[in-house]
């Protein structure tokens, strides 16, 4: 005869706390999932590569005006020559482009890439096993293949997903010339056509970010002397990116503006999936987030910026310009800077009725420049930054000069001096620059792009005033500069270093090999308890 024992049996209730027990000390062993984004500059994404959101570009398409382009990148510092696993997607994300259209701070509809991985043979350690010219060639050995769904939304509630393609093949790593002999071919093949109208590309390219990352070395060496030198030349990055017809990205025709980030969630245990990382708008969560706020900011939606509004309003970075480099930072609150990052610019790029949200805005219905000018809006170029982002524009100089109070009549025209991509960018989809290839050998020290195309003398969009360069009231380490280093000014300064930051931040965790044995242990306890309580039941029965 069965007996059938109440969920509160003693065995039960010890093997429930034994459980609980166990959980509670992974989870506190374990790393948090639920944050993390833009090379590396966030403590928990930046030993998660795969799931790292590098940038996002959203601008009208220059041959197709009637048409919008997205561009996102992940997997920062991708070296060429680093085989032989190269670099993939992960299997177990989510990787959406999230359209706003309507100002609210949510998604109302997501482009979302899930991406499997193959391998045709298990019996070798090669990513090719001979040359590869089509993506079809049984010769490429591990390959990958993307289903791209479209969600749509109302009022945050989901409403429906849409597959609308299904295994698409990605443009594999750009292994070298005897492995891939014609990549720009290879390339080619992984564009492919949307239903209704637009294009889709998954697959490896050249960084298309341009800048000197020696600012984390206390602002270019602290005297300017480490500018000019694009630290990101020769890397590549994964990116995927998606044209489409401007008005299926839009509430209305009468409301032609738009919202974009990316965001990247990775699928847990049990099958749900957690946000790990985010990006808009370049250089935010790098030097306007503090570090202790990084990780929740990328874990978190747009619609909840509110949280974050007082580091836009007091941003350290000017402070940090006028300590080391004596230029007086702008009076406070900076309005002006929650108009560029969290709501756009009025008559540009501010949708009505607009929720401050970090995102990239994009007027879809400003006409693509014939010549695109570096500094957009700043130099009168309306199709540029910060109205949307193209590849071309030049965002560090761009970000700089308004943090310095370009827009508050402070003109400057301050930079990193590097102006330009080390490569063409592309003329059709996808646009951005085929990526360097693993024969490519990286030179011990690159040349500067600043001297290939150096800044101009004459600020762009004013005059030089209130001390940032026409009085020579700028100072290095506390004394008075000398002309020199007030050129070099020029040609410095873009960001903060959230990194070096974080990795002062004493841990609390266990390191992992101990977490782990200890998590195992804690399990056969569990298991031991349970069996103690059904033994001792047995024998009282």
């Amino acid at each position: 005869m069965f007996r059938f024992r109440s969920a509160r049996s003693r065995p039960a209730v010890r093997f429930a706390a034994a459980a609980a027990l166990v959980g509670a000390m992974i989870a506190g062993l374990a790393p948090m999932q639920a944050s993390a984004s833009s090379h590396r500059e966030a403590p928990l994404i930046s030993g998660q590569p795969q799931y790292d959101n590098t940038d996002v570009y959203a601008f009208v398409s220059p041959d197709k005006p009637d048409t919008t382009t997205l561009v996102a990148n992940w997997i920062p510092f991708e070296d060429p020559a680093g085989g032989p696993n190269f670099y993939k997607f992960a299997s177990d994300a989510r990787y959406d482009l999230n359209i706003d259209p309507d100002g609210e701070g949510g998604a109302d509809l997501t482009y979302r890439w899930t991406f499997k991985d193959h391998y045709r043979s298990g019996n070798t350690f090669l990513y090719n096993t001979g040359p590869v010219r089509n993506l079809s060639d049984q010769t490429l050995n591990f390959y990958q293949t993307y289903n791209l769904e479209l969600v749509r939304r109302h009022n945050g509630v989901f409403q429906s997903s849409t597959t609308i393609l299904k295994d698409a093949p990605v443009a594999p790593s750009n292994v070298g010339k005897a492995s891939m002999p014609d990549y720009a071919s290879l390339r080619s093949q992984a564009v492919r056509s949307l239903p209704g109208g637009g294009k889709v590309f998954a697959g490896q390219a050249d960084d298309a970010f341009f800048l000197d990352l020696r600012v984390f070395d206390l602002l270019y060496g602290g005297n300017l002397s480490e500018v000019g030198n694009d630290t990101l030349r020769g890397y590549n990055v994964n990116t995927v990116a998606i044209q489409v017809p401007s008005k299926l990205l839009l509430e209305s025709q009468k409301q032609p503006i738009i919202g974009v980030w990316s965001s990247t969630s990775r699928r847990g245990a049990f099958g749900d999936y957690q946000q790990l990382s985010r990006l808009g708008m370049p250089l935010v969560n790098e030097v306007v987030i503090p570090v202790n706020n990084k990780d929740r900011f990328n874990a978190s939606s747009p619609w909840k910026d509110a949280q974050f509004g007082k580091y836009v309003t007091s941003p350290e970075l000017p402070k940090l310009i006028q300590a080391v480099y004596g230029i007086k930072a702008p009076a406070e609150p900076r309005n002006d800077l929650v108009q560029v990052f969290l709501t756009g610019v009025p008559g540009l790029n501010q949708p009505p009725n607009v929720r401050p949200a970090e995102m990239i805005r994009l007027n879809t219905s400003i006409p693509p420049s014939a010549n695109p000018k570096r500094l957009g809006v700043l130099d009168g170029d309306n199709a540029g930054y910060p109205n949307g982002r193209r590849l071309t524009d030049d965002v560090v100089d761009i970000s700089l000069q308004v943090v310095e109070g370009e827009l508050l009549g402070a003109k400057n025209d301050l930079g990193d001096g590097v102006d330009a991509n080390d490569k063409p960018f592309g003329t059709s989809f996808p646009y951005v620059a085929l990526p360097t290839s693993g024969s490519d050998t990286r030179p011990a020290a690159a040349p500067s792009k600043g001297a290939a195309t150096p800044q101009s003398n004459t600020p762009q969009g004013g005059t030089q005033q209130d001390g940032i360069q026409g009085s020579g009231a700028m100072r290095a380490g506390g004394g008075n500069a000398t002309s020199g280093q007030s050129t070099q000014a020029r040609d410095g300064m873009t960001q903060l270093n959230a990194d070096n930051a974080a990795s002062r931040v004493p841990s609390d965790r266990l390191p992992a090999p101990v977490a782990a044995a200890l998590a195992a242990g804690m399990v056969a306890l569990a298991a031991g308890v349970v069996l103690l309580g059904r033994r001792r039941t047995r024998s009282s029965a």
